[in-house]
């Protein structure tokens, strides 16, 4: 079997270090972890404008002086990997995946959120697409043998048809929405949406004119094309999403390290029905970020799609705009596609220094 050519950009915390923060039953979590656990990659070179980080990813992961480059572009036209993560901050991600995809990488592994504007996004679909480019964005719980569980309870027709989803996050929508607005996707099938309605309590704050100076923190309805309505509240009370039926409830509990099923039991005094505590299917845990890697290795064996792709990432940048428009909008409805939206994300700040050690 082929060995696939990996090469990171981006050494920091996603990058390659997030897994000594991480819970270790994770697994592999940051980009070169993922690389370094699937048998059917293998990480050759890395690019980071921070030397002293990239020269710790380089001990870590056994690159060589030689395969560290502070120019990405010196690295992808000398080293010709076949992968490419792109695990840089969103204001730089789009220049980066548009020069990948069109000097030769053929698959990208890009970080979450897509990109810091729609139109940056847009750019970026077209050269992966022109290109024929497979991509998936590092919204890990689309991989996620438990949320691949919940999917199957919510098919299978236990709790009926899906009604509502309810997600609690703690997070500012490039950063933790950008994972609770693909879960919401997921779970529904990844029906389009037809408009949604937020409210960004510290928006005036951060907007000024045309540019996020920061990155908001949102909440709001998404109403799908299907019916389903899915509340996003940044509630306080860290990732926990529930999928309501006609007949009956599925939660994942604790950032996804606890399940509940709740389904029709006995008849209560008026003869309605009392929801009980039913079994959560098992399932055999497992590195969403290999799973990840995986399914980009499988498109590059078979040509067929990624379970993400760029189009999906794509309608995730679109929802975290939308949400952006609605609060500037009075918290009004706005409907998708999201038409003429001009703002963009540029923070001044420098970047967070990575753990490297656990």
């Amino acid at each position: 079997m082929k060995i696939y050519r990996a090469a990171l950009i981006g050494c920091s915390r996603m990058g390659a270090f997030i897994d000594n923060e991480a819970p270790e039953e994770r697994g592999p979590y940051s980009h070169a972890a993922g690389y370094e656990a699937c048998a059917r990659t293998e990480m050759v070179a890395c690019s980071d404008l921070r030397v002293d980080v990239m020269a710790q990813a380089g001990l870590r992961y056994g690159l060589s002086r030689e395969k560290q480059y502070t120019d990405y572009r010196e690295m992808i036209d000398k080293e010709q990997p076949d992968i490419v993560s792109v695990a840089t901050q969103p204001e730089h991600r789009a220049e980066i995946v548009t020069y990948a995809a069109g000097h030769g990488v053929q698959a990208i592994y890009g970080e979450k959120a897509m990109a810091a504007s729609m139109e940056e996004a847009d750019a970026m679909v077209e050269a992966v697409e022109r290109n024929g480019v497979f991509f998936n964005m590092g919204t890990n719980r689309r991989w996620d043998t438990g949320y691949d569980t919940m999917v199957d309870v919510i098919n299978s027709g236990r709790i009926g048809r899906l009604k509502t989803l309810i997600i609690h996050q703690t997070s500012a929508l490039f950063n933790g929405a950008s994972h609770s607005f693909d879960l919401l996707l997921r779970l529904n099938g990844d029906c389009p949406v037809s408009w949604v309605q937020a409210h960004l309590p510290n928006g005036d704050e951060v907007i000024e004119a045309e540019r996020l100076c920061e990155d908001p923190v949102g909440h709001g309805m998404l109403k799908f094309e299907n019916g389903v309505t899915a509340y996003a509240l940044n509630s306080g009370r860290g990732l926990e999403v529930e999928a309501v039926g006609e007949h009956g409830v599925v939660t994942a509990l604790d950032n996804g390290t606890a399940w509940q099923v709740r389904e029709p039991g006995e008849r209560d005094h008026r003869g309605r029905r009392v929801l009980v505590s039913g079994e959560f299917p098992p399932f055999a845990p497992a590195s969403s970020t290999v799973r990840l890697i995986e399914d980009l290795v499988h498109s590059l064996d078979t040509g067929e799609p990624p379970r993400g792709g760029v189009r999906l990432a794509r309608t995730n940048t679109e929802l975290i705009f939308a949400f952006v428009e609605s609060h500037l909008r009075g918290g009004a409805r706005v409907g998708l596609p999201l038409e003429g939206s001009k703002y963009r994300l540029q923070r001044d700040r420098a970047p967070r220094q990575p753990k490297y050690h656990r």
